[in-house]
């Protein structure tokens, strides 16, 4: 599929357009569609202001960057000077950094344009966007159902025509989920791929920052932009993001059997296997191959990240980050009623699990088993991979579900991640891409994983699940 930002860009370039138009035009769309609350707060007069600074630059025939012209909106846990950055929580209501992260840095070094702040789940704890302090996103196909999460803001601000493109984060599937319920692309690069500076922290071992598209291509575009070295962020590796063939053929694919059997919807089990047999038809090998290892991954998942966020999450005390309750007078009131005021249910429950399993006499038999769990998860994958190419899964057990219908019941909402945490757990690049409609009209994706730093032959291969899609 064309891209939409490689378009805009050259209309903008050529005088088609101007970059202000395209700002007008997206303020506009950004309007209209303001039911769908994917957006936290507009900044139209910084965007207005910036895009004519580069209609300027542009008629002086000054050098501009790869994305001039080109509109976009970040997760609200990215650290951005322009606007505050709450990360959807009472908790940050008020703030604004002084700081940008780098991957907006790098965005913006290259002309984008921001013109907003997306919506999320509260410290991008959830997975529907429905634990967002100041209310939930719709769904850009039913307004009746959930965006997905956390990233669910990211996702219908792409999905709805607002922006061609958004930044996102990942954890366990913020990127992926959102995108398969919404139709479009996400795409969760191989951990250490793009700097994490400036993103605020969920689970060290797993945020991963990436893009939501409309087209694959536009992915590629983005990721090649935030590849690379920071030197604020030691995980990050040296640069070797590189493009290669559009259309690889002959690959061996495994479809992992254990994502499309019992519990998958109908529909999401169906479209993947009518999938999987158009790749076989196209040249392809397909086979069902079996990840044992699977149906421990979301429990591993609930005792490794919850572990990690409830030690980042320890600094929002009313004290060193965070509104402070007006309420609280004595230094454990501070602590008690600022949290117990400023961060979700979610956030809480999470929070009383990573300290439970951290806690003394329940390391060993909790977090250091699951940490045993997850390195023999890695090692099941990695022996996969040394058979197959790329592996292949639905995104979620169903496609977006109804909104309140599971927010009353934490592991049932927690589910919708089953299918994506075993790549965050190992590290591995995946990509969401649309692969049809259910019965009922709802988007469903197909997940595409690779080995570690094997981004460009992933991208590469889900061109071709885009097209056949087309």
């Amino acid at each position: 599929m064309k891209s939409e930002i490689e378009r805009i860009v050259a209309d903008v370039k050529s005088g088609r357009t101007s970059a202000r138009a395209e700002v007008e035009r997206v303020l506009a769309q950004a309007r209209e569609r303001d039911e769908l609350h994917c957006l936290l707060e507009v900044c139209a007069e910084q965007a207005l202001a910036r895009a004519d600074r580069l209609d300027v630059r542009i008629k002086k025939g000054e050098p501009v960057g790869r994305l001039v012209g080109v509109p976009y909106v970040a997760k609200d846990n990215f650290l951005t000077k322009v606007g505050h950055t709450t990360a959807a929580s009472k908790m940050l209501d008020n703030f604004r950094s002084p700081i940008d992260a780098t991957a907006i840095e790098r965005i913006e070094a290259e002309d984008a344009i921001m013109i907003g702040k997306a919506n999320l789940d509260a410290f991008a704890h959830g997975g529907s966007t429905e634990n967002s302090a100041f209310g939930p996103t719709h769904n850009a196909i039913d307004k009746g159902r959930v965006a997905g999460g956390s990233s669910g803001g990211s996702a219908v601000a792409v999905a709805s025509g607002i922006v061609p493109f958004a930044l996102g984060s990942d954890t366990g599937g913020s990127i992926r989920q959102p995108a398969s319920f919404n139709g479009v692309v996400g795409y969760k690069p191989t951990y250490g791929m793009i700097s994490r500076y400036g993103v605020v922290a969920m689970a060290s071992s797993t945020d991963t920052v990436g893009p939501i598209t409309r087209t694959v291509r536009d992915s590629e575009i983005i990721a090649d932009i935030l590849a690379g070295q920071d030197q604020r962020d030691g995980t990050v590796y040296p640069r070797y993001f590189s493009q290669i063939a559009e259309s690889p053929s002959g690959q061996r694919i495994g479809l992992i059997e254990d994502f499309i059997g019992e519990g998958v919807d109908d529909d999401v089990a169906s479209r993947t296997n009518q999938l999987a047999q158009r790749l076989r038809e196209s040249g392809h090998r397909v086979d069902l191959v079996k990840l044992p290892m699977a149906r421990y991954a979301l429990a591993i998942y609930y005792i490794v990240i919850p572990a990690e966020l409830s030690s980042n999450m320890a600094r929002y005390d009313g004290i060193r980050y965070g509104e402070r309750s007006p309420e609280a007078h004595r230094l454990d009131d501070v602590y008690g009623m600022s949290r117990d005021d400023g961060l979700m249910p979610e956030n809480k429950r999470r929070i009383m699990i990573g300290s439970y399993v951290l806690s003394s006499g329940y390391y060993d038999a909790y977090y250091l088993k699951a940490q045993q769990a997850r390195t023999l998860l890695i090692r099941q994958l990695d022996k996969l991979f040394e058979s197959y190419d790329f592996l292949l899964s639905p995104v979620s057990p169903t496609p977006a579900f109804k909104l309140g219908e599971n927010t009353h019941d934490p592991l049932k909402m927690y589910l919708a991640d089953a299918m994506t945490v075993p790549a965050s757990l190992a590290g591995l690049p995946a990509i969401s891409v649309p692969n049809g409609r259910s019965k009922a009209g709802l988007p469903i994706g197909v997940q595409l994983i690779a080995p570690a730093k094997a981004d460009a032959g992933l991208l590469a291969m889900a061109k071709q699940l885009e097209a056949d899609d087309a």
